[in-house]
């Protein structure tokens, strides 16, 4: 104050002298004072200080002065720290003002971005900040929260947290009672970590979804956004859409549609479109009239960023006949097509065409679609520029396709459409057109014929090389299905199907394998579609189809195969690639074998019938005996039969003769052919188109010219007389089988004396005779064991140095070579008849008659009874099968 004055008194001349004198005094005498005041002090404290220490050596006692105040006591400090790793270590004080102020501080922050939140992390915040979330004073409580709400959005420490089990601390905040900004960032907290399964579970488990479900009524927007937004994501565990259903949370969720706040209302909506997927939730939300706040939603302009989502809510309301029926009722249904086909916004239009695919999964809703004309809304959606509306169009048409009604409007229109989705730039939308045309095209011809006329061949065979595995199955679908109309499939060859199946056929996709094995089945029912497959190398992999573990692929694979099999050559490749023996196989396997395996393995023993008698020991009526038949005798399942080149290549063996039968020379004719084989077989006859047969229907319509033509043909048997078993030629020439003469007399001898008899049962007693002539005559059965046909065939053996005989080399045979004989020649003339393999050399031919006695009414024919022809001891003689003879004939 003094020198403040002394600077005023400076600035007024008048004053300065007296008064500058006398402050200057005043200044001296304090100053004396003050150093007078210093010195008694210093002088008191040394006084005392010594007294003391005198009174402590003489133990004198001191009079008890005033206690100052205590050393725990720390007077007030003011800290200003710009280092969070300081705040972090103040988070542990006990005074609860600090506490305040250091969360807050770590909020703010926090609040500045990821980085800090992960400082905080790394300074160990957050596990000092969980004690507080529990503590008594309730600002530290609420700062606590706060700012768990904000780091809880960090990945680290969610999963730092669910370590350290803070849910029932954080859902504690949710009580009633706490502030509502408590709420918020409790429900904030919550909402972050429920993104993660585990913590889902824990939220569930320490019961947050009850106050999650009241705090949908909060006042506060912030709290309401934080608790849908929290339901939304614990939705997505079915456990949760349960415990909902339980609280009657729908109501509250609806209301939240009716909020300013758009975010509000989207997640309502998307949490809405997960809980309906439950028809309970779907039934309450009918009942609390939902469906007309979404349809309102719908018919707002000014809400058109929640169409999507409302759209996708009534998607699967749409999936209850209730629901859809009170939607036609008030009208909404036309409305929401409407919506659908007008709407400019393609992710509208997509989710619309979902909705109606959704529902039309049930047949009374696909009804009432079809009711509705729902299908001009999805012809007009095929034509959007947006690939995902075309994709779920098409979908849609394929989920309709189920309704006849719909399959036939769709054939007037919709097909040309999707055919040109077939040829679009987007694997996708490729995949989905071609699903809808393999539904309409399913057991419907009149759609199939619709896609072959308008030129949908091509980019179907397209996509068989197409990358989607769905794609390439749906595009073999429609193909068989084109292929099951016989003039359509005669059109697909031109196009390259067999070659083009080539791929999916190596796909390691089971249903891709499995729809073009049945494309192989439906299109190879022509001989020209067979031989292109054959010729790209396509019976491979179907081959290797029959070995698949799935039951389907086997299924159509074996169907392909015995489809196949009716073409020889094909048959023949087919069992060089081990078709034969791989169905052998599953068919032996209760769980792996199908009708249709069975059904292909016996096709193709069918164009083997050496094999087939070999393996099964019995050939029908519908088995006719060609020329390269040859009967090595029985075999063993799995076991491999030689060819019988390999076999007339072998040295003569103690083993069992080969019967040989073979009426074709090599001089004379070509090896067998496949379009020589018998083609027509009725009941109880077949009608050959062997020379034999030939020569006989002449030598019967032309009578005059009988004796000239016998001349000549007597001329050609002894020119060809030695038997040529080895094969003519050097090795250069190709192997035929060896030429039996005297077979082929006996086929003209039967063809000219037994063919023209008109009844049946005395064609088969003259032939029964017949053979019985050629093979040794009528035996006894007493005197068969002095019967030495072994030596006979021994002898064979040796003089034609192999193990194969032909038949007509033999004069002395028993039950099994008279069988085979029978059964050729009756085979050359028409006689239906089979053959049967039995034991200890037994074999027999039985063959079908009417019996004569046994007629009815006219028109009331009685089945024929099968009889068993005698060729040993009664040659002719007709036994009826199961008789006593019959046994004893076929028995020992």
């Amino acid at each position: 104050m003094l020198p403040t004055l002394w600077y005023c008194l400076g600035s007024t001349p008048l004053l300065s002298s007296c008064v500058k004198a006398i402050l200057t005094s005043v200044l001296f005498i304090m100053q004396l004072l003050k150093a007078t005041v210093l010195k008694w002090e210093k002088n008191q404290f040394l006084s005392e200080n010594q007294m003391m220490y005198s009174n402590l050596i003489m133990g004198k006692k001191v009079k008890k002065e005033a206690e100052p105040p205590p050393k725990d006591v720390f007077d007030p400090l003011t800290i200003e720290s710009k280092k969070a790793a300081t705040v972090v270590l103040m988070l542990n004080s006990p005074e609860e003002e600090i506490l305040a102020k250091a969360c807050e501080a770590i909020y703010r922050f926090a609040l500045k971005g990821e980085e800090n939140k992960a400082t905080l992390l790394e300074l160990g915040a957050v596990e000092p900040l969980t004690k507080l979330l529990t503590h008594e004073d309730k600002i530290v409580r609420r700062n606590a929260t706060m700012i768990f709400g904000i780091l809880a959005s960090n990945n680290d420490v969610k999963k730092l947290l669910r370590e350290l089990d803070v849910m029932n601390s954080v859902i504690a905040q949710l009580a009633p009672e706490e502030e509502v900004v408590i709420h918020e960032f409790a429900s904030l907290c919550l909402a972050n970590m429920s993104a993660e399964y585990t913590s889902k579970v824990q939220i569930l488990e320490h019961g947050g979804l009850e106050p999650l479900v009241r705090l949908l009524a909060s006042p506060d927007p912030d709290v309401k956004k934080n608790s849908v937004e929290c339901i939304y994501n614990l939705t997505q565990d079915f456990q949760c859409r349960a415990a909902l259903q339980e609280l009657n949370a729908i109501p509250p969720i609806l209301d939240l549609l009716k909020s300013e706040y758009p975010v509000i209302q989207l997640l309502a909506l998307k949490t809405l479109g997960i809980i309906t997927n439950d028809k309970e939730a779907r039934t309450t939300l009918r009942d609390n009239q939902g469906v007309d706040h979404l349809i309102k939603i719908l018919e707002t302009k000014e809400l058109n960023d929640l169409h999507i989502e409302a759209l996708s809510v009534i998607a699967n309301c749409l999936e209850d006949m209730d629901t859809l029926v009170l939607i036609q009722q008030t009208g909404g249904l036309k409305k929401l097509l409407s919506f659908a086909e007008n709407s400019t916004i393609p992710d509208i239009q997509k989710n619309a065409a979902k909705a109606i695919t959704k529902a039309a999964y049930d047949p009374e809703n696909r009804k009432l679609f079809h009711e509705q004309e729902v299908e001009k809304c999805l012809v007009a959606l095929l034509g959007s520029e947006n690939d995902g509306t075309k994709i779920a169009a098409s979908q849609a048409i394929s989920a309709m396709c189920e309704n006849t009604g719909s399959k036939e409007f769709f054939n007037n229109q919709g097909i040309p459409q999707l055919i040109l989705l077939l040829k679009s730039d987007s694997e996708e939308v490729r995949e989905a057109a071609s699903l809808a045309l393999a539904n309409l095209t399913t057991c419907h011809p009149a759609n199939a014929k619709a896609v072959a006329e308008a030129d949908g061949v091509d980019p179907l065979v397209n996509i068989l090389s197409s990358r989607r595995d769905g794609a390439v199955a749906n595009a073999a679908t429609v193909l068989a299905n084109v292929a099951m109309q016989e003039p359509l499939r005669a059109g697909l060859q031109s196009h390259g199907v067999s070659s083009a199946l080539l791929g999916p056929l190596r796909s390691a996709n089971t249903v891709v394998q499995s729809k073009a094995a049945l494309t192989v089945a439906a299109t190879a029912c022509d001989v020209e579609a067979r031989t292109e497959l054959r010729n790209s190398g396509g019976l491979e992999p179907l081959v290797e189809l029959l070995r698949s573990k799935h039951d389907e692929v086997r299924r159509h694979a074996s169907w392909a195969v015995m489809v196949c099999a009716n073409d020889e050559l094909t048959a023949v490749e087919l069992c060089k690639l081990g078709a034969l023996d791989i169905l052998e196989e599953v068919n032996l396997s209760v769980s792996r074998k199908n009708k249709f395996s069975e059904a292909a393995y016996n096709k193709l023993l069918n164009n083997n019938l050496s094999l087939k008698y070999s393996l099964t020991g019995y050939l029908s009526s519908s088995d006719i005996i060609s020329d390269g038949f040859y009967d090595y005798g029985r075999i063993n399942p799995g076991t491999k039969l030689l060819p019988l080149k390999d076999l007339c290549l072998q040295e003569p063996s103690d083993q069992r003769a080969v019967l040989l039968v073979n009426s074709k020379s090599s001089d004379v004719s070509p090896p067998p052919s496949t379009e020589d084989k018998s083609s027509d077989v009725g009941y109880g006859r077949s009608i050959s188109s062997s020379s034999s047969f030939r020569r006989a229907s002449k030598e019967k319509t032309k009578k005059g010219r009988g004796k000239k033509e016998e001349e000549k043909v007597k001329e050609e048997e002894e020119v060809s007389t030695l038997p040529k078993l080895m094969g003519e030629g050097s090795p250069e020439k190709e192997w035929y089988p060896p030429f039996d003469p005297d077979f082929r007399v006996y086929v003209y001898e039967v063809t000219k004396s037994i063919f023209p008899i008109t009844n049946i049962k005395e064609q088969i007693e003259v032939l029964a005779r017949y053979v019985a002539e050629k093979m040794g005559g009528k035996m006894s059965k007493e005197k068969l064991h002095n019967f030495s046909w072994e030596l006979h065939i021994s002898e064979l053996k040796f003089q034609l140095k192999s193990n194969v005989v032909p038949i007509g080399q033999i004069k002395k045979g028993i039950f099994y070579h008279r069988a085979l004989l029978f059964k050729a020649l009756a085979d050359k003339i028409g006689i239906g008849c089979s053959l049967v393999r039995g034991e200890y050399g037994r074999a027999w031919n039985e063959v079908q008659l009417m019996n004569e006695s046994r007629k009815g009414l006219i028109g009331a024919l009685p089945p024929p009874e099968v009889y068993i022809v005698d060729l040993m001891f009664h040659p002719g003689g007709l036994m009826k099968l199961r008789s006593r003879e019959a046994d004893l004939y076929r028995y020992l």
